[in-house]
């Protein structure tokens, strides 16, 4: 969504945060280029899948002058810990800058409200444009190379209900803890940590066994569309699941 031009200038980066990957980062010093700045979780499925099109952009369009940067701000009780967020940056193959919201004092200066969330400065550091969850990927990318004045062509998209127009069904909504029933999605997905007490980190999914090495947000079903099933899911002594999610899939 296009915001209203020169209305909304970027929050400051909360005094103190941690950042991940980088050396401390202020915002003042991004004067003069476009900064993209996305709120996700790695412990929620819909933040893993926009993930890839943010480490593309960064992969393309930094040494142009584009300044990616995800805020981290964990719902669960792995994603809130900083060892377990530094882990999966690393496991994640993350470059680009990820700033640790752990307190949400960055979340509540945005007044956002969802994960994912992706919010595009010009470079007078003015919201140009803001985005709530997945899709809109090429207009994002539009809007990049309008800032950086120039020209490119779309990536591929990663998966077929990501492209443009795409018909995609409406997913059954996350469910608490380790649930088991039916379902409506492209996909189906567990948020899982291993104890590391003793006992067997594997969980078993309509009776295929699926091992749990690290904590985060697993897939547990993959389908070519969007599909109506059943999930039957068992969860070892030597693991926690703290939710069920499901993310969407293309439509006949």
């Amino acid at each position: 969504m296009r915001a209203p031009p020169d209305k909304v200038s970027a929050p400051f980066f909360p005094s103190g945060a941690e950042w991940i990957n980088v050396a401390t980062l202020r915002l003042d010093q991004q004067l003069g280029r476009p900064v993209l700045v996305e709120f996700w979780d790695f412990c929620r499925a819909n933040s893993l899948r926009t993930l890839g099109y943010m480490q593309r952009w960064h992969a393309r369009y930094a040494q142009a002058g584009l300044r990616v940067i995800s805020v981290h701000a964990g719902g669960y009780p792995p994603s809130q810990d900083v060892e377990q967020v530094r882990a999966a940056v690393a496991r994640l193959g993350i470059e680009h800058p990820v700033l640790l919201d752990s307190d949400f004092a960055l979340w509540k200066e945005y007044g956002n409200e969802a994960w994912p969330a992706r919010y595009l400065f010009d470079l007078r550091l003015r919201l140009f444009s803001m985005h709530y969850g997945e899709g809109g990927y090429d207009e994002t990318q539009a809007e990049i190379c309008e800032l950086l004045g120039i020209e490119t062509k779309p990536f591929k998209p990663l998966r077929a209900e990501d492209a443009p127009g795409a018909l995609v069904g409406r997913p059954t909504a996350e469910q608490a803890g380790a649930w088991s029933g039916p379902y409506e999605a492209g996909a189906v997905w567990a948020v899982l940590e291993p104890l590391g007490e003793g006992g067997e980190a594997v969980v078993h999914v309509n009776g295929r066994a699926l091992a749990v090495a690290d904590a985060g947000c697993q897939r547990l079903l993959q389908h070519p569309r969007h599909t109506t099933g059943v999930l039957e899911l068992e969860v070892s002594d030597g693991v926690r699941c703290h939710a069920v999610q499901f993310t969407a899939g293309v439509v006949n």
